[in-house]
């Protein structure tokens, strides 16, 4: 491919990663991250297309017939081929690809990390393992990615894809009944063809199922519930298909959300999410994740309340953001095998992972701020009041952790300092006296049970 974000170099000013640091961003560094994602997906396919070019299984000529037609699709309609190029589900697949073969990405940063999810406060523990594995994938799965790129831009093309599991996932688009393996692509036609079958992409078509979105305000997202590579490598279930009420109900939760979100939040969560990925819900709680694999993408679990869904969306704003951060600037010193305690997690954590934490927390802390100020229930402003202490606290406990730590980098250490900057002035803030106590004594039972589990 030759597109002109390839090979382009992806930087912030001062004064965005200062921002970042505060733990907003303008739209600029938000425009800036995103980029350099999409740009990483681009390193990805061109490492892809080479397995592909080596002509090593049997069906790597597919691959290299996707990425002529990607290419041909980025020439004529850059804007659509960005937008299927930047899909979250792609650059996991084509990670998923490389390393398949043996061959990683020699530069870490393109090869991500586990999902992120550093949480606790109603939430289970979600993306610690590698329970969830991807199927298998190949070079010739680039076909699917060029074939939906097509047919987003309208191209005249027939491009053959390869068929997993008697089915054709077109990323961005939906999954399409195929028999055999290997299916025709009708881009033109929005049309898939194995054996006798047709099956048309248009939603309700038989053999057809479709990626439902939902809309509200500037966020616009696909609700992907078939992509097999929409959320990597966790310990919780995404769920299968959603039937039209739970998809309703869904659209409805956001609906709500969006209504409670801080406008600076919305605006950082409209640029940066894409895709929502249903969980299914644990025992108790709710359960969310990111992954650095699959940038753009949240996993989320049913939520009880307009405000719990805001706060998720919020908290794994937060990890997306740091996570595309962390792939232009390097913030913490490679894990020396030190273990840290985290007022959200059960476990001893690394740097890299109170880093995390703390990030997602202190946006969590500033979205109850605002809460306990703006909610027009007075029972949400007194718990946006708890909420607020008990987080502005805890953020505040590992970012003196890391400062403490000797796991920062410069740039790390410039970055924490100003976390610590404003949690020290929200630390200074009056809260009630009720709500104050509440947070102090479940952090306090919180680090009670860490000493008795951990030591």
């Amino acid at each position: 491919m030759n597109d002109r974000t390839e090979g382009r170099h992806h930087s912030l000013t001062a004064e965005q990663f200062a921002a970042l640091a505060r733990g907003g961003g303008d739209a600029g560094a938000l425009e800036q991250l995103v980029a350099a994602q999409r740009s990483k997906h681009l390193i990805l396919l061109g490492k892809v297309a080479e397995l592909a070019r080596r002509d090593d299984r049997r069906d790597d000529a597919l691959g290299v017939a996707g990425y002529r037609l990607l290419a041909r699709v980025q020439r004529q309609a850059p804007a659509t081929a960005a937008q299927v190029i930047g899909y979250p589900s792609v650059g996991a697949w084509a990670l998923h690809v490389i390393r398949a073969v043996g061959e990683a990405p020699a530069n870490e940063a393109l090869a991500g990390g586990t999902p992120v999810d550093e949480a606790s406060a109603g939430r289970s523990q979600a993306g610690r393992s590698q329970a969830g594995q991807a199927p298998e994938a190949r070079p010739s799965g680039l076909a699917a990615v060029a074939a939906a790129a097509a047919v987003r831009a309208g191209l005249d093309a027939e491009i053959g894809v390869p068929v997993v599991g008697g089915t054709v996932f077109l990323p961005s688009l939906g999954a399409a009944e195929a028999v055999g393996d290997t299916a025709i692509v009708d881009t033109g036609a929005a049309e898939v063809r194995s054996g006798d079958a047709r099956v048309t992409m248009r939603p309700g078509a038989p053999g057809w199922r479709e990626l439902r979105g939902a809309a509200v305000g500037s966020l616009d997202v696909l609700i992907d519930d078939l992509d097999p590579f929409r959320m990597p490598e966790t310990d919780s279930e995404p769920t299968g298909r959603l039937a039209p009420p739970q998809v309703a109900e869904l659209r409805d939760t956001l609906r709500a959300a969006w209504r409670v979100i801080p406008p600076a939040s919305a605006a950082e969560v409209a640029a940066a999410v894409r895709v929502i990925v249903p969980y299914t819900a644990p025992e108790s709680g709710q359960a969310s994740a990111t992954s650095p694999q699959a940038f753009g993408a949240v996993a989320m679990s049913r939520h009880p309340d307009e405000y719990t869904c805001a706060e998720t969306l919020v908290h794994e704003t937060q990890h997306l953001k740091l996570g595309a951060l962390l792939d232009l600037v390097t913030l913490t010193r490679p894990d020396d095998g030190r273990r840290y305690y985290a007022p959200w997690r059960p476990d001893p954590r690394p740097a890299s992972g109170l880093l995390q934490g703390a990030y997602a927390f202190f946006g969590i802390s500033g979205f109850w701020r605002e809460q306990r100020r703006v909610a027009p229930e007075p029972e949400v402003r007194q718990r946006g009041h708890a909420e607020f202490a008990r987080w502005r606290d805890g953020a505040a406990v590992g970012v003196e952790t890391l400062l403490g730590s000797g796991q920062l980098t410069e740039a790390g250490r410039d970055f924490v300092t100003e976390m610590a900057r404003i949690l020290g002035e929200w630390r200074r803030e009056p809260v009630p006296g009720e709500a104050l106590a509440l947070a102090r004594r479940k952090a306090a039972r919180h680090l009670a049970q860490w000493r008795a589990d951990n030591g």
